[in-house]
């Protein structure tokens, strides 16, 4: 099995024997309407163009995507925040990887609606080495089409186990979240891989990312 996978499915047991009934049903339902609701189907896919954005990293610099296009291909991570103890796990795992994504001629960047001071702090607590971006209020994450309203119960629950999204997130973005999402696009903007998922203990292996990449060329 694959490492990060393999660190997700460990986790997702600890979470099932320690989380609370009410945690866990809140987390189910909450998955259950999103795959009910259909919006995966409405996220961009294989042969759409992505969007030209720019956002700040953790530095205040804007970073567009087209200057990371004009190098080569780009892998896009939008996560949920340095909160998920998923997301974590996943943003190592790429940072694992990041040697051979540089080496084939890519760029990484991961993104959340966290506001940057805390953006600054998921990059430091993961030790990251690529760009950590702010998409405060989800403005980026909409135009991918993977941004859902948080349901009042999973609001609460957070908010009991100390991760207020309003101080997270700031104001515009306390009551959306995005799916997490991995973007890989070719040097022309085309995502040739797309993977957006409604659980959020699943993630698109950093493995399969460098497969795809290797996969596109230079």
């Amino acid at each position: 099995m694959l490492e990060t996978t393999k660190e997700l499915e460990e986790l997702s047991q600890e979470v099932l024997t320690t989380a609370s009934p009410e945690r866990l049903q809140a987390n189910a339902q909450t998955i259950s309407d999103l795959v009910a609701s259909g919006l995966s189907a409405s996220a961009l896919r294989e042969g759409d163009v992505a969007p030209d954005f720019a956002l700040p990293d953790t530095h205040g610099h804007v970073l567009a995507l087209k200057t990371l296009l004009d190098r080569g291909s780009v892998v896009i991570s939008f996560y949920r925040g340095g909160w998920c103890p998923f997301c974590n796990l996943e943003l190592r795992g790429l940072q694992r990887v990041l040697p051979t994504i540089v080496q084939v001629g890519a760029s990484l960047i991961a993104i959340s609606p966290q506001l940057p001071d805390n953006s600054l702090s998921t990059e430091e607590k993961n030790q990251l080495t690529f760009p950590v971006l702010s998409d405060v209020g989800n403005i980026v994450a909409k135009r991918f089409g993977i941004v859902f309203t948080l349901p009042t119960a999973l609001v609460h629950a957070n908010r009991a186990m100390g991760r207020d999204l309003v101080e997270i997130n700031g104001e515009a973005g306390a009551a959306q979240l995005p799916m997490p999402a991995t973007f890989v696009l070719d040097k022309s903007g085309v995502i040739r891989l797309a993977f957006v998922e409604e659980d959020w203990s699943k993630r698109l292996d950093p493995d399969i990312v460098v497969d795809t990449l290797r996969g596109l060329g230079k």
